[in-house]
């Protein structure tokens, strides 16, 4: 593979909690303050965390669904514009989102048929996606409302938003207690740790669906950026987007990012794959093991923005937007139309509750899920 060398892996620790006042200390251009954001229909408010880094970026966030809802980055002339697509209002994120920045679980992407068994008994989840469950069903994690601390760390500002998914919720066995960590570095980097415990074996795999244009949300397509993804070998599926069980290889294929490739160079391919998402909603699987690694390098060559993709899950879902069209009334007045955005979902496979070939997605009482992620940013 022809990947760029990784820059330093960025540290992940916890130092305490911010006050509430909102500012670390006289000395540190560091910040997080935070403001109504809307009220939801059902009468409960949310709010929206503004983090600043000691070098101006800002990362905006809200309670609602843990939403992303901006985050401000440089070029390489050092001009900021906001990277992740969105809305100006919280009525829009509440009425008509499509996973904009939120988080996704319970199990992030598909089940099949909205059906799993476990320990011999068979579970039956909310049908949201066709014939099958997505992103936690139709009352998932990215339309509740999570509690929210601000946490302080050395290399940076933070929010640890917290949620408890009760025994049966959307079908899922167990209470699920979740804590997302959102943390804005001084190197420009958003980390998002996650971690999870459960009082009766379920299955659980969280992820940030955020959508991303380096050029600037708004800015129109995103087929001319060049994207690196770390990967030798895809999850193929069947016409809804199911895995066959089947893993092959990208090489030869328009799936291969192994070296850095423009996104659109063979999106219309005639490739069953593509046709099949309409462009790219693949699951690939990542080379480099256990641990923290490079999932995906992605550059905008007008702006030099580039963004570094870092994970400790074994997959990540690139997503090119394929079911966007004509999307009226977003940030800053914008249209938002086909691929002008993109995604990556660090992940387990969609699915994997129902093919015990893949890594196992069940957590048992007593254990604990964590996944990290980092999205480091730069320019050049």
């Amino acid at each position: 593979m022809n990947l760029c060398a990784f820059p330093r892996l960025v540290a992940v620790c916890s130092l305490g909690l911010l006050s509430s006042c909102g500012s670390l200390n006289s000395s540190s251009k560091m910040s997080i303050s935070s403001a109504p954001f809307g009220t939801t229909k059902d009468g409960r408010k949310v709010d929206l965390y503004t983090l600043t880094n000691e070098k101006g970026v800002t990362a905006k966030i809200t309670n609602y669904g843990g939403i992303l809802t901006s985050l401000t980055v440089p070029d390489k002339s050092g001009k900021m514009a906001d990277v992740v697509l969105g809305f100006d209002k919280f009525s829009d994120y509440e009425s008509r989102n499509p996973f904009f920045g939120a988080i996704t679980g319970r199990y992030a992407n598909r089940i099949a048929k909205g059906k799993f068994s476990l320990n011999g008994k068979e579970y039956n989840l909310a049908v949201n996606n066709g014939p099958n469950s997505l992103h936690g069903g139709k009352s998932g994690f990215d339309k509740k409302i999570w509690s929210a601390s601000r946490v302080h760390r050395s290399n940076g500002v933070g929010l640890e938003l917290t949620y408890t998914s009760p025994d049966g919720e959307e079908g899922y066995p167990g209470t699920l207690k979740c804590t997302v960590t959102y943390v804005l570095t001084n190197d420009n980097a958003l980390e998002i740790e996650y971690a999870a415990t459960t009082d009766k074996a379920t299955v659980v795999n969280l992820t940030n669906h955020s959508y991303f244009n380096l050029a600037g949300e708004g800015s129109g397509k995103i087929t001319d950026q060049v994207l690196s993804i770390n990967a030798d070998y895809y999850t193929p599926t069947d016409d809804h987007l199911i895995p066959t069980g089947e893993k092959a290889e990208v090489r030869g294929t328009p799936l291969d990012f192994t070296t850095p490739t423009k996104i659109g160079s063979r999106i219309d391919s005639d490739f069953k794959a593509l046709k099949q998402g309409i462009g790219y909603d693949h699951n690939f699987i990542l080379s480099g093991g256990h641990g923290l690694k490079l999932a995906a390098r992605v550059k905008d060559p007008k702006s030099g923005r580039v963004m570094e993709v870092r994970t400790t899950e074994p997959a990540v879902q690139f997503y090119s937007s394929n079911h966007m069209t004509k999307m009226t009334g977003c940030k800053n007045g914008h249209t938002y139309d086909f691929r002008h955005g993109y995604c990556f979902e660090t992940q387990h496979y969609p699915d994997s509750p129902n093919h015990p070939e893949f890594p196992t997605t069940t957590l048992q009482p007593g254990d604990a899920y964590q996944h990290t992620c980092i999205y480091q940013f730069s320019a050049e």
